[in-house]
């Protein structure tokens, strides 16, 4: 029987690519490793107890309705970056404005997070998977002093981690650093993640694609014009792509990156933006994407180079395997061109 090796191992083995750290990061990493655990434990009991499932009446600043699972994983976070002292600010997808930590260790801290408690947090109800998503940054303003805007609105090529937990069949924690992605599956025995997924790469092509096709009729041709080329019947296979929407932004992503495929949430004439968070989600996925060897864009920009204008901004998103993606924004520059002409 080869060696487990936990994510704990794992992450201290790797400090030696990071010269300006000292441990913090390690420590970071290992605090989020620790809450998901409990949020995994809550998730998988959701369906037993009345206090953990439902909606908690509330509406977050994105306009959606909090569920109670929601709340309780967005404090718990917040509470572990609080105390972990590696954090000196957070922004959440469920408040309307960061949090910077007053507590003077915390003021110390080298980093800030931006994450999604709860990514999918409407398929609790149904028993589908869901996900938190996390990206780190190293802070802009002076150690000691109280976490800015600045620090927070970073384009995400700055990110010097990210990454995601899935909480489906398994618990997974997937994760970069700008060194490759690794994954790890939780043991629920050991209470430990261990390396389950190594050096994950994401195939250049397949036959999959996601998309909430209700909005297909208003969104760009060019998405449109794509769509219909995934849905006609290739001569060499003598059928057509499969269409795989679950409605987690994280489990569509994970499919999308063990088996490859594209995920597409396009602007429509009504959310000409899209309506998925620039800083909470598309970012740091698009960190994973790129690093396992996929494209993250908005269609005719990578998401990583945006400059963020404020905290909860949304945006186009295409995430997925490099030869899909790279025809799907084919496809928007002909359309484009054609509409010019």
């Amino acid at each position: 029987m080869s060696k487990v090796t936990t994510l704990h191992e794992f992450i201290m083995n790797r400090q030696a690519e990071f010269p300006f750290a000292t441990g913090e990061l390690s420590r970071l990493l290992n605090d989020i490793s620790t809450a998901s655990k409990i949020v995994s434990r809550d998730v998988r009991r959701a369906g037993l107890f009345e206090d953990i499932i439902g909606a908690e009446g509330g509406v977050n600043v994105q306009g959606e309705e909090q569920q109670k699972l929601d709340v309780i994983a967005d404090e718990l976070f917040i509470k572990m970056f609080q105390y972990g002292g590696e954090v000196c600010g957070i922004g959440s997808e469920e408040n309307d404005d960061y949090l910077p930590f007053d507590n003077e260790q915390s003021k110390k801290g080298k980093y800030v997070v931006l994450f999604d408690p709860l990514d999918g947090s409407s398929n609790i109800d149904v028993n589908v998977s869901i996900g938190t998503i996390f990206s780190i940054f190293r802070r802009k303003s002076d150690a000691g002093s109280t976490a800015t805007m600045e620090d927070m609105l970073q384009k995400g090529s700055e990110q010097v981690a990210a990454g995601y937990v899935l909480y489906g069949s398994s618990t997974m924690l997937v994760y970069t650093t700008g060194h490759g992605v690794n994954g790890f599956t939780l043991d629920p025995s050991i209470g430990e993640f261990c390396l389950s997924h190594p050096d994950m790469k994401m195939p250049e092509k397949s036959r999959l694609y996601s998309m909430n096709e209700g909005n297909i009729d208003v969104c760009h041709p060019g998405i449109q014009n794509y769509v219909k080329y995934c849905q006609e019947t290739d001569p060499s296979t003598g059928r057509p792509y499969s269409g795989r929407y679950i409605g987690s932004l994280v489990a569509d992503f994970h499919r999308s990156l063990i088996k490859g495929g594209i995920y597409i949430y396009p602007g429509t004439e009504q959310n000409p933006n899209g309506k998925l968070r620039l800083m909470y989600e598309c970012n740091p996925l698009a960190f994973i994407a790129e690093q396992s060897g996929g494209i993250a864009t908005n269609g005719k920009e990578r998401i990583m180079d945006i400059s963020p204008s404020s905290l909860h901004q949304r945006v186009p998103y295409i995430v997925g395997s490099k030869e899909q993606v790279e025809q799907l924004m084919n496809c928007i520059q002909e359309a484009d061109a054609q509409h010019v002409g």
